[in-house]
This record gives structure tokens, sequence and C-alpha cells, in this order.
């Protein structure tokens, strides 16, 4: 793996928590989107995935955040608002954590999504499909962390993202073959984990 995408743990200023937005109206649907022209303005939570959210706040255990960013998609947008509610924390966009783009897949089943994942285990570089390649996630979500770094130390930053991208960021900093990010257990809708692993 490049070099470009290590992060040392032990050199990180702020400590970083990962939440999957919830249950979305995608999801209920069993549709992929993953456009910035549909996933910004539509498709945002289900009512199982507020539920979830609320569920997840309630039982809260890690450590309260002092900032909440997230992908501008509106499900991940709604989960991260919940969230800084809850917690009386401000809330901050970030393109740099939206959904993997599917290219022309877009709008299909999810059941479409093993046919990229079967080329992603081949070449992490691939476009089959029109798809933004695994390399390509895992620096733009990488690059989101760094720039975080740049700018405040001794935060909580909960980074609210979809489930690609954040099985990725995760293959990522973790030095795993990136082709094998789906041999990662995949997060749960709204689930949470601490970006490195104790």
């Amino acid at each position: 793996m490049s070099d470009t995408l290590s992060l040392d743990p032990s050199g990180c200023r702020n400590c970083y928590l990962l939440m999957r937005h919830g249950h979305s109206e995608a999801n209920r649907q069993g549709r992929i989107i993953s456009s910035p022209g549909q996933g910004i303005a539509s498709f945002g939570l289900s009512p199982q995935g507020r539920k979830e959210v609320d569920d997840i706040l309630e039982t809260w255990h890690w450590e309260v955040p002092t900032h909440v960013v997230h992908s501008d998609f509106l499900r991940t947008t709604q989960t991260a608002v919940r969230v800084a509610e809850h917690f009386g924390v401000t809330v901050t966009p970030n393109p740099g954590l939206r959904e993997r783009g599917f290219g022309e897949l877009e709008g299909e089943e999810d059941a479409r999504y093993a046919d990229v994942w079967a080329c992603d285990a081949v070449d992490a570089g691939h476009e089959r499909f029109g798809v933004e390649p695994v390399e390509a996630v895992a620096a733009r979500m990488v690059a989101v962390v760094r720039e975080l770094e740049r700018r405040a130390a001794g935060g909580v930053v909960l980074l609210v993202s979809h489930g690609d991208p954040l099985q990725i960021l995760l293959s990522a900093v973790a030095g795993f073959d990136l082709r094998r990010h789906r041999d990662r257990s995949p997060l749960r809708p709204a689930e949470v984990v601490a970006l490195f692993e104790s």
C-alpha cells in the first residue's frame, strides 16, 4: 500500500470515531444511490434508520464527540444532525466523505454491489461499470483525516459516512491489501467504531 495512505495512530492529534448512516430509503428500496445529484437532495433516513440512530444514542458508550463531520448526502446529514443535536456539538459537511461512486449502476438493484466487489478483489484500481476505484476512495477518505489533523488537536471527531467508504478507510489505515476490503466485517447501519483498533 502507498505511504500516502498510511496514518500513524500514535501521531494523530485527535481521536476519530466512524459511523455509518442509519437505514435509508435507498436501503429500503434496495437501490444503489451514489450520485450527488440524487443522494444530496433525497433518499434520506427511513423510519427504521431514525430509530437505529436514536437507539445508538441511548446506549452510547464511546467517547463523546466534540465535532461531527459528515458526507453531504441526505442520509448521512440526517444521521449526523441527530447525533450533533444529542450531544450539543457542531456539525460540518465534507464531500470527501461521500458515498463511493457506482457509475452506470446508479439506481440499479443493490445486488449489483457484488459485481463491483468481485472486481475489487482482483484490482483495487479498476473502473469497471464506471465505478470510483477503491484506491481513489481510500485516498480521499484518508485526505479528510489528514486535513482534520492539520486544523485542530485534542478533539473527538465523529466521521459519518457510508458503508463502502468506511470499509475502505478502515482497510487502508490498518495496512490491509485494498483488494480485500470486503474481507472486513461490514458496518451495520448506524454502527459506530473507532478508526484505529486498540
